[in-house]
């Protein structure tokens, strides 16, 4: 009986408006950011290499290189803090984690474009 009013509830919170996400893609994650009073959207461009948990605790690893250092951020994918997510480009990749990109640099770092 509490797991699945647990379930219920855990699905009420879950984002229905996600768009398909795989491994390897170039995400645009819109950020809320809150300065002050003020709230305001960030846009965060990387690479999707990591998926981690299910269900409302999912959580999404994206990688972008800012001035030549490799940044990595972890957003939870239905918190309300993410605005929205997109897909800029679909990267065609062999792994589920790509923690391999860290060690590469440049034309290296590069994926192939899934058709």
């Amino acid at each position: 009986m509490q797991h699945a009013l647990l379930t219920k509830v855990q699905e009420s919170q879950m984002r229905k408006d996600l768009p398909v996400l795989r491994i390897g893609d170039t995400l645009k994650v819109h950020v809320k950011i809150r300065e002050g009073e003020k709230e305001r959207i960030q846009i965060y461009e990387g690479t999707f290499i990591a998926r981690n948990n299910k269900g409302v605790s999912e959580t999404i690893t994206v990688r972008k290189l800012s001035f030549g250092t490799g940044v990595e951020r972890i957003f939870p994918i239905h918190a309300p803090v993410v605005d929205k997510i997109e897909v800029v480009r679909s990267g065609a990749v062999r792994r589920a984690k790509l923690y391999y990109l860290r060690a590469l640099r440049g034309k290296a770092a590069r994926l192939k474009e899934r058709d």
